[in-house]
């Protein structure tokens, strides 16, 4: 049976030149280096200075996209930007972005679902090549997380850092077997009871603000690891593969121990999981497209594997996306 396939042609990211340490933040707050690594294995983040915008992350990072595909922003079709800090409240920062590259035609919008941003930005992507409303997509997640942190509350503060990532989706005929390159499985949740837990306390519809990010850290914990294993199976169940077919998992990097506790409940070789928490810190819709460029760029994830991307993110949404490389 012949399908349209979404198959990743290029790879890139962008993180600032500002590197804060945890030895750094003890200057700013209350912590320490061995705290905030026992407790999420993050040691250092990546900051915007001065007049940085979400904006100009995703436009580096885009064009690192479109380099590494071998293609210009006359070859793109559609933006779709998954992002929690917008340059501005309207319009998207993904037609800044369009009107960056040079890109005249098609369509730029930005995706609000968090952490889970890059992964519901993959899933929106593929409807549109797979139903022929597109056939080729620039996916991005970008982030300046810093700007909506509370500098006073180390519960938060220290768990967070900015950057972008971004991929090059093209359509290209499949077999419509899992031998096929390109997004074989996503799946996407979200439960809006679950808003207290992790959420910003403004808006331009209730505070007129932009407000701080608060969270309910063991409520996160445990739901996390439960809902990110729960989508990993589910989405390797309508695959009809098992864990151990899976090649690589490029997880959302919020906390080391989140990953470790879903990695221990799927049975899942630890080897095979990317990790860069620890020198990106949680870059939100950017964490996921960051691991998966690091993880290519180095050449662990390499054409032909089978690649699974996780994340869970406030509202709460999860998602996966399950892809041959």
């Amino acid at each position: 049976m012949s399908v349209v396939r979404a198959v990743v042609r290029g790879c890139g990211a962008y993180l600032p030149d500002n590197v804060v340490t945890n030895a750094d933040l003890a200057r700013r707050v209350d912590t320490s280096d061995e705290w905030i690594v026992s407790r999420t294995g993050i040691k250092q983040r990546h900051l915007v200075s001065g007049n940085e915008k979400t904006s100009d992350l995703a436009l580096n990072a885009a064009r690192a996209a479109l380099d590494d595909a071998g293609l210009d922003a006359g070859d793109i079709d559609a933006i779709v930007l998954a992002t929690t800090t917008p340059d501005e409240t309207f319009p998207a920062t993904a037609t800044t972005v369009q009107a960056a590259l040079g890109m005249t035609r098609g369509f730029a919008m930005d995706i609000q679902a968090v952490c889970s941003g890059f992964i519901f930005a993959m899933a929106t992507a593929n409807s549109y090549l797979i139903t022929g409303q597109a056939e080729t997509i620039l996916v991005i997640g970008a982030e300046t997380f810093s700007k909506i942190l509370d500098w006073e509350d180390r519960t938060t503060c220290v768990l967070f850092g900015d950057g972008a990532g971004a991929v090059v989706l093209q359509s290209s005929p499949g077999s419509g077997t899992n031998a096929d390159r390109g997004i074989l499985v996503s799946k996407l949740h979200s439960d809006g009871r679950l808003h207290d837990a992790l959420y910003v306390d403004g808006g331009p519809g209730s505070t007129q603000t932009t407000g701080f990010v608060r969270m309910q850290g063991r409520e996160v914990f445990r739901h996390a690891v439960v809902n990110l294993t729960e989508i990993v199976r589910e989405v390797l169940d309508e695959a009809g593969l098992g864990i151990d077919d899976v090649d690589w998992v490029v997880p959302h990097q919020a906390n080391k121990r989140i990953i470790d506790g879903a990695t221990k409940r799927l049975g899942l070789d630890p080897a095979k999981v990317v990790i860069t928490v620890d020198h990106h810190a949680n870059t939100s819709a950017a964490s996921v497209p960051l691991a998966l460029a690091e993880a290519v760029g180095d050449g662990r994830i390499k054409k032909g594997d089978l690649v699974l991307l996780e994340a869970m993110g406030g509202g709460f949404t999860w998602g996966a996306n399950l892809v041959r490389w």
